[in-house]
Formats: structure tokens, sequence, C-alpha cells
């Protein structure tokens, strides 16, 4: 075994990348339309009601029909689920590593088929589809090396007289409720994590993006995980959601979404039902409001292009984008001017053409920028954007900068999700930080300072859970930047971190007298 290494991303740059890239949506294209079922204990299964996948980009280009199931398919999900733990559970490491290991070349072999489905399913570009399937990659590769120390029997202090033995067991059935925004990173990851470690999943994924996870569960059925570790469930939110949440055989729940959902996850988890005999557990991520501070000793030029990368990659619908930028007073003017400058060489197109800013995920985000928009120009001043593209059938919104914006306003507070960035004036360092903790939030952050005392209070007194100093505040990596947050923004879980798997797990202390 080696040792683990995050996976390079292509170069876009490179015209071969770009001429495979392209063939392969144009695979992509040739299989829009199909339909697809669930699948439960490796059955397919068809439901009466129909979740339709389209393309954000080009709104009326249906990408797949999918199921849509309710409360009577996931009590039959459970039952598959927990019908395969009772075997799973004992499987050792070393096999259900394997086929973490399998899947992932798979992913490696059919990755410019991936990143085509994403660019048309999310309306991702290509370097942003690539690297969001480089991440489904690394978590596999790097939970399969998990699996295996954990596997092991934990070292303890030797006692007279006595054997023992610390080691850990799985949990039992999990719920996996991954995201559309990594559509394909977040859901592997917190799909394989429940069942490399021994538990068996019913995965529901995202009705904006369920083609990415059919692709994910279509892989591990190929590699030959055993029927029922992995349940591919496309279901109602409002009805099998909550049903599989409250179920009594629910042992935990893994959540990525928003901070309303995710507190009423956990309200519902922290109710015991009948029948129930443990206390389910919750891993939540639930976004941010994430801000770069760019200090009077920073390098404004490298601060201006670090911003407007963190505000407007994949359209700033990330949990980790920069959404506030909190700029000293005395370099706020210059930065402003440079930063207007690089904002409007932003190009906004189809990301099946690689333009840099594609669509947002659907109508209703694009009614809630639009809705933002006007709130920034009651509270700030435009500096750049602020329309959506009308000569664009889907949903693009122009990458937009408001300028002016009160700490305390709804601009600075809300988690907008989208291409929307809040410019604040900071009267010195010190305002800053206030003014950069000043949220429920507490995921990600950035400093841009020459200067290393400042950096070493960040370290101390900026409360995020992933702090990035003199560069961009998105872009982390498996094992090299763990990542989960404080507040609001979570149960601070640190995928893809050599802690991860404790949230999967219980230990079991073993004495035998000798």
């Amino acid at each position: 075994m080696t040792e683990f290494q995050n996976l390079m991303p292509f170069d876009f740059t490179i015209e071969e990348n770009v001429r495979k890239q392209k063939e392969a949506i144009e695979y992509v294209r040739q299989q829009l339309g199909k339909e697809y079922p669930n699948i439960i204990s490796g059955k397919e299964v068809f439901t009466d009601k129909k979740t339709l996948s389209y393309n954000p980009g080009n709104k009326s280009e249906l990408v797949g029909t999918f199921q849509k199931g309710g409360a009577k398919e996931a009590e039959n999900a459970i039952q598959a689920a927990l019908k395969a733990f009772e075997t799973w559970k004992y499987t050792s490491a070393e096999e259900r590593a394997s086929y973490l290991f399998k899947a992932a070349e798979i992913m490696r072999q059919r990755r410019f088929e991936i990143n085509a489905w994403m660019i048309t399913e999310a309306g991702k570009n290509f370097a942003e589809a690539d690297a969001d399937t480089c991440e489904a990659i690394d978590f596999m590769e790097f939970y399969g090396r998990e699996a295996l120390r954990y596997g092991q029997e934990q070292p303890l202090t030797p006692f007279p007289g006595e054997k023992n033995q610390y080691f850990y067991i799985p949990l039992g059935v999990g719920v996996c409720i991954p995201p559309w925004n990594f559509p394909f990173a977040i859901m592997a990851g917190i799909s394989s994590a429940s069942f490399v470690t021994g538990n068996t999943v019913i995965m529901k994924p995202s009705s904006e993006t369920p083609m990415m996870a059919y692709l994910f569960a279509d892989i591990m059925r190929e590699v030959g995980l055993p029927e029922g570790v992995l349940n591919f469930f496309v279901a109602s939110g409002a009805e099998a959601g909550d049903y599989l949440v409250d179920h009594p055989k629910t042992r935990f729940i893994s959540f990525t979404g928003s901070m309303e959902v995710g507190l009423r996850i956990i309200e519902r988890a922290g109710k015991a039902n009948p029948g129930q005999i443990w206390i389910k557990r919750v891993i939540a991520e639930m976004g941010g409001k994430d801000a770069i501070i760019v200090d009077s000793e920073a390098d404004v030029d490298d601060a201006v292009k670090g911003v407007a990368a963190s505000a407007f990659g994949f359209q700033g619908q990330k949990c980790s984008a920069c959404s506030r930028a909190i700029v000293d007073a005395s370099i706020y003017d210059e930065f402003v001017a440079k930063l207007k400058l690089e904002v409007e060489t932003f190009k906004v197109g189809d990301p099946r053409d690689n333009y840099r800013i594609g669509p947002v995920i659907n109508q209703s985000a694009e009614k809630s920028m639009l809705e933002y928009i006007k709130i920034g120009h009651e509270e700030g001043k435009l500096l750049c954007g602020g329309k959506k593209v009308e000569a664009l059938d889907g949903y693009y919104i122009e990458p937009t900068v408001f300028i002016d914006i009160d700490e305390n306003a709804r601009l600075a507070q809300e988690e907008i999700f989208g291409p929307v960035l809040a410019v604040t004036k900071a009267r010195d360092y010190d305002h800053a930080l206030d003014i950069a903790n000043g949220t429920l939030y507490g995921l990600t952050g950035a400093v841009y300072s020459k200067n290393e005392d400042k950096l070493e209070r960040a370290k101390r007194e900026f409360h995020v859970g992933n702090l990035y100093l003199n560069r961009k505040c998105t872009g982390a990596l498996v094992d090299v930047h763990p990542f989960g947050g404080f507040n609001m923004s979570g149960t601070d879980s640190k995928a893809g971190s050599r802690d991860y798997f404790m949230l999967f797990l219980q230990g079991k202390s073993v004495a035998t007298k000798i």
C-alpha cells in the first residue's frame, strides 16, 4: 500500500485535455433524457412519482428522469440496509477497503465522463467539475487507507493479569443526505465513509443532481459491493426524508446542506421514537458566511485575485465561498478599483463551452439571487454586475459586487449562496477581526497580510474551522485541509481528516483475565 497522495486536476490550458473533455460532453449529450431506477438491495425499483433533472445552463434540456420514493419505499430501503448490516458489519476492513480502491480506479478511467455529467447537470465549468471528481477519488483512496488503520486493534497501557483489547465497531444503518453543489465529491465522501467503516447506507441525493449519485451507485455495483450496503434512493424530502430521519432503526444521519434543514434534522433526530434503543448521531455541515480580511499590509493585487476567485468560483455556490470581503480603510479604494477590473474580466456563458461563470442551480436560486441584488441596492453601492443574463437560456446571473456594506446588513449576515459579494470597510485590523467573527457561522476564512504578528493573531482569534493565510478560502484538499466548521456551520465533522471515522464508529473495550 503506497502512501496517500492527492490526485492532481487536469490542466485545461492544454488543448488535448480540452478536446477530451468536449468529446466526453458530446458522449453525455447522446445519453440525455433516459430514466434511471432507484437501487434498493441491488434491485432496480421504479415509483409512480418521478424526479426530473434539468440542465441549469439550458433549462429545457432534460438530463434524466429519476424516481421519487415515499414513506413506503423508505421503509423498504431501511429493511434492506438492516438485512445487509447483519453480515457487512463482520466483513474485514481489508475487504471493505478493497471496494473503495476498485471504485477509485474506475473513476480515474471515467474521469472525463464524470466531469461531463457534472458540467451538464450541475453547471460547473471544466476545472470546477474536474476538481470535484478528483476530490471524490481522493476520498475513496484516503478513506480506504483509513479503514485499514482503524481496523487494527488500538494501543493500550498493559495491566498485570489481564489481556486488554480496544477496537472499533460500526454503528448500524445510516442515512446520507448530500448536497447538489459538490454532487460527486461530498456524496461519494459521506457515503463511502459510512459503509467502509462497516455501516450500511441509504443514500438520498439532492433532487437537483441525482445523476451524479446514480453514477456512484452504479460504479459501486460494478465493483461488486454487496447488495443492500449502499442503497440509492431518490425520494421526496418532506415525506421520505423525515421518515428516514425519524425511523427507530436509523443509527446516524450524515447531512450537508443549509443551516435550516440541518437544525431540523438535529431536532428530529434528538427525539427517541418507539422501538429506538440508541441516541442517533448527526454529522452536519451547514454552510457559512465566509470572510476574507484584506489588511493594510496586504499584497492588494494578490488579495483581489483571491477574493474574486473565492467569491465567484462555481458562481459562489460553495459553503466555503467568500461572501464578505473585509478591507482595511487605508487600502479600501485601491482594493475596490482593482476588484472591479478583475471581476469584469469574468465571462458568463454555457459551462459546456468552459466559460468561467456558469448558471446558478435552478429557478429558485435565480429568484433568490435577484432578491439579494435588490437588497444590495438598498444597503450599499453596486460596483459591478447586478443583472440576469437574458440572452442565455439558463439561470445566469452576472458576478455581482456591492461595496460600502455595513457589517450588520443582511448582505453581510445572511448566507446568499450565489455570485453576490459584499465588501465592508474596516477601521483597522482589530475591527476587521470583529467583523469577521460577527456572524452565526464559522466555516472558512482568509487573511491577506505581510505582517506575521497579524497572521498569528488570526490563527488564535479568527474563529473558523478552515483558515487560510495569504490564499483564497476555497479549494480544501483531502487530508491537506480537513474540512468542517464551527458555530452554525455544523458539527465540525472535518471531512477528509484522520479523525473523521470516529463519527461512524464506536469503541469497544474487552478485558480478559489471564
